[in-house]
């Protein structure tokens, strides 16, 4: 809540007030400066934004962090180095065993393309300490052959991404790194939701089941199999069926009981929904249907109640999503 992140806010203030004075905090209660929340274009609240140089032009956003320490690490990582360079062993297992989650960039020499994707990445990723290294030590004691950026959770490597010239794009490998604060597929609740809105993924895939069901077992390890292919391109969400308290959910996608378990995929910025064309749950038909969405392929499904059956009995006639194209035009 804005409650929360003003919380939260203020404390990162407070702590870098002797750390780096240089950085000012500031609060804008928009209601009473409509003349700045129209030079901004403040849509949506609490936006937070970062100026540089003391220029009004071009601030920088920060979106998605919400904890104090997370906001710190944000402003330092953006006046200073955003990877800490790690020239030894001892170093990186330090760096990888003091979080949950920790972020290495393996390069042959520190002044490339890549590693200026991966510092780019660093400042938008505050939520977990990135390190970078030329060392062939470190490069032999993790067995690395080429240019690479490995993600550790709980010590141990989770994912390796080989790094390449022209060919990383900040904003993929922000989606995949963010994707590991999450586990692979999050169950949809009223504490996670906010979680799953914070990573930028705009593709969400949701499956609707009960999940005291026979089925759900292996259902479920289809849909972590699938989620696994496709992690960073799409978020692989469940939705319980039994839970009273996702009814806005099933109202919004339109899933009545007969027709669970039930796949969709949303995507938030066009709010576009898909329906999966085969009914059973296999982890084949899972990664087609995301394999065709992500080509273009997938057919634009037009959420609608079925057609009354005595829609067309009176003189006024009854209308639904799956009629209407069909009697209007």
């Amino acid at each position: 809540s804005s409650q929360n992140l003003s919380e939260e806010f203020a404390e990162a203030a407070q702590q870098l007030k002797t750390e780096a004075p240089r950085i000012q905090f500031g609060k804008i209660d928009v209601t009473y400066q409509p003349d700045l929340r129209k030079e901004f274009n403040i849509q949506e609240f609490p936006t937070v934004k970062f100026f540089v140089d003391g220029s009004r032009e071009d601030p920088i956003d920060c979106k998605g962090v919400r904890q104090a320490s997370a906001f710190i690490t944000w402003v330092k990582r953006r006046t200073g180095p955003s990877a800490v360079l790690i020239n030894s062993t001892d170093q990186a297992e330090t760096i990888i065993n003091a979080d949950d989650l920790a972020v290495i960039g393996f390069f042959k020499e520190l002044h490339s393309d890549s590693v200026e994707v991966f510092c780019e990445t660093a400042r938008d990723v505050p939520e977990m300490p990135f390190g970078m290294t030329a060392s062939e030590d470190v490069w032999a004691n993790y067995s690395i052959q080429k240019n690479t950026l490995v993600v550790f959770k709980k010590g141990k490597p989770v994912h390796n991404e080989v790094l390449e010239d022209g060919r990383q794009n900040k904003l993929d490998l922000t989606r995949l790194i963010k994707t590991f604060t999450l586990d692979l597929v999050t169950e949809y609740n009223l504490e996670t939701s906010v979680k799953i809105f914070d990573v930028p993924v705009e593709n969400h895939i949701l499956l609707f089941t009960p999940t005291n069901s026979e089925t759900v077992s292996e259902i479920s390890e289809n849909y972590k199999s699938a989620a696994a292919e496709f992690r960073g391109k799409i978020m692989f969400v469940l939705v319980d069926t039994n839970e009273p308290r996702n009814g806005r959910v099933f109202e919004y996608f339109r899933i009545r009981e007969v027709d669970v378990p039930a796949v969709r995929i949303l995507n938030l910025t066009s709010e576009a929904m898909y329906k999966m064309p085969a009914d059973e749950v296999t982890l084949e038909n899972l990664k087609e249907f995301c394999q065709s969405y992500l080509n273009g392929k997938a057919k634009l499904h037009l959420s609608s109640e079925e057609i009354p059956e005595d829609w067309d009995k009176m003189p006024v006639k009854v209308l639904v999503g799956k009629n209407f194209n069909r009697i209007v035009f």
